[in-house]
């Protein structure tokens, strides 16, 4: 029951992740090759952030 209350660690980091991918297809099909590489580059260390946190071992 007070699971309830509890914080998904892992859903504020996915919402971040799902914005970064989106400005990074949209600079990509603006032709900003260089902020699209800064930006994949960025989601790609916060999904292994994401990982961790879901399976720790």
């Amino acid at each position: 029951m007070f699971g309830l209350f509890k914080s998904n660690p892992t859903k504020k980091l996915r919402k971040q992740y799902d914005a970064l991918l989106e400005k990074a297809m949209h600079a990509q099909r603006n032709g900003d090759i260089k902020t699209y590489s800064m930006l994949t580059a960025q989601s790609e260390e916060l999904w292994k952030e994401i990982e961790r946190l879901e399976n720790p071992k």
